[in-house]
């Protein structure tokens, strides 16, 4: 029988309880139980694990790239032969259905793989001189001890990739971990410090989130920070940092279109884009959101829509069949509930769902809503929950305008059979991700972030990995 533990948190190598004592409850949101406690960190234990960062770092910025990808690829390998445990404690603690958690920690293992050997190339240049007998090099230096904030929607995923750029460019690390969901993310690192990472390299912390960043973001010790979250809290975060001069990287929140032309594929269209809208109870920030239909399909498109979600069996993570599980917590249920009412008040049309399921856990709908106006809230704020919008367009032109309007730039997708409709689209989608006819978008080696109130800078790919390195210039006349 597979158990949810008491987590701890980690410093300097050590599993520990809090300095005081103090613990957080953690509850399973399809059932509203307590299953488990945290450690719940408080200035001194940061105090601590600041210090270990620092020492940490001085170890591991000396330590050979090619042994840190040893050491990387090792931990992949250990993540991988846990999944069935790692898995089991996800679900538990965040809700969605065992086979997408399951997905998770393999991909999470992958997303180590990449960076460990990412940690090999992190090139510097020889840059020809002016005069004889003098020698000019940039060379790539890690940036420092980081912190990193993750959220609660995907326990390892959001923080696999920020721990794994860091450890490739020889980055020490503060993770401050999501209190609903600290089991997976904790045996994640575990992994880590079971394949060999030395002491101090990677710590973990649990508590009030504000206490947490409002300390460590300005202690000058830490020198880059990594955020995952809301727009409003990544926007205060990035303030911060930049009063302290601390180099920062922010994936925050969007509101994705999904553009369907007349001459789109639309069994393929439906089918991928349903899937994608519903997976994690559309507690996405990538999740498409609003369907934006050519006149000539939108009643054909929104018929295999809605009867897409009607097939949706919602229900506890842990049992055989469901494909989309509870929400977080009570309070995005309230949020469901006041954007549907908001938007049918307005003149909306629900077509499906719309309702909270049952007395017990936070299950919702899958619910589709169709001829919303610009003014409904569900328009104009990130639904982060199982809600589709389907709204119809004549041209082109238009389209862009409605895919623009808002100020949040992160995915975007269309499905088109034009090629000139898929170039233009390239050109004129303003979000940090497009993916056209097909969803592909989060893998390891592809950029992953957004422009506009969505953030900057990126969590995937080469460029990942630059965030966490200084280029420092060095002349020699010999």
């Amino acid at each position: 029988m597979q158990t949810y533990p008491a987590v701890r948190l980690l410093i300097r190598g050590e599993w520990r309880d809090a300095i005081g004592g103090e613990t957080l409850p953690v509850s399973d949101p399809a059932t509203g139980e307590v299953i488990g406690k945290i450690a719940h960190a408080r200035k001194a234990d940061l105090d601590l694990a600041l210090e270990a960062a620092e020492e940490g770092f001085k170890v591991w910025r000396d330590t050979a790239a090619f042994e840190r990808s040893k050491l990387m690829r090792k931990a992949a390998d250990i993540v991988r032969s846990r999944v069935e445990d790692i898995a089991y404690m996800m679900t538990r603690e965040q809700g969605k259905p065992l086979a997408q958690s399951k997905l998770e920690v393999m991909g999470g293992a992958d997303t180590i793989d990449w960076f460990a050997e990412e940690a090999r190339r992190t090139y510097g240049q020889i840059i020809p001189a002016r005069f004889g007998g003098v020698q000019q090099m940039a060379i790539k230096m890690p940036v420092g001890p980081v912190a990193a904030f993750t959220p609660w929607n995907f326990p390892i995923n959001q923080i696999v990739r920020k721990l794994s750029a860091a450890l490739s460019t020889g980055c020490s690390i503060i993770v401050k971990a999501p209190e609903e969901t600290p089991a997976s993310p904790a045996e994640l690192i575990r992994a880590f410090v079971d394949a060999g990472v030395p002491a101090g390299v990677i710590n973990l912390v649990y508590g009030i989130p504000a206490e947490i960043s409002e300390y460590l973001i300005p202690h000058p010790i830490i020198r880059k920070i990594s955020f995952t979250g809301s727009t409003p809290i990544g926007k205060h975060l990035a303030a911060l940092a930049g009063k302290h001069m601390k180099r920062a990287t922010m994936e925050l929140g969007g509101h994705a279109p999904v553009m369907i032309f007349d001459d789109a594929d639309l069994e393929v269209a439906i089918k991928v884009t349903a899937a994608g809208k519903f997976r994690n109870a559309g507690q996405v920030c990538t999740s498409p959101t609003r369907f934006l239909v050519q006149e000539g399909v939108a009643d054909k498109f929104t018929e295999g829509f809605v009867k897409a979600a009607q097939a949706i069996k919602v229900g506890n993570g842990l049992e055989d069949g469901v494909t989309m599980g509870p929400l977080a917590n009570e309070r995005r249920v309230l949020a469901m509930e006041d954007m549907v009412h908001d938007a049918v008040s307005r003149g909306a049309d629900l077509k499906t769902g719309g309702r909270r399921i049952g007395n017990k856990g936070n299950f919702f709908e899958p619910t589709v809503l169709a001829d919303v106006p610009t003014s409904a809230k569900v328009m104009n704020e990130e639904p982060f929950g199982p809600l589709a919008i389907i709204n119809r367009f004549s041209h082109f032109d238009d389209v862009i305008a409605e895919a623009n309007r808002l100020p949040f730039g992160l995915a975007s997708y269309a499905y088109t059979g034009s090629a000139k409709t898929a170039h233009a689209l390239s050109r004129q989608v303003e979000a940090g991700m497009l993916s056209i006819n097909h969803s592909g978008l989060a893998l390891p080696e592809v950029p992953f972030g957004g422009i506009k109130d969505s953030g900057y800078g990126t969590e995937g790919g080469s460029e990942a990995v630059e965030a966490y390195l200084e280029t420092r210039f060095v002349t020699q006349m010999n």
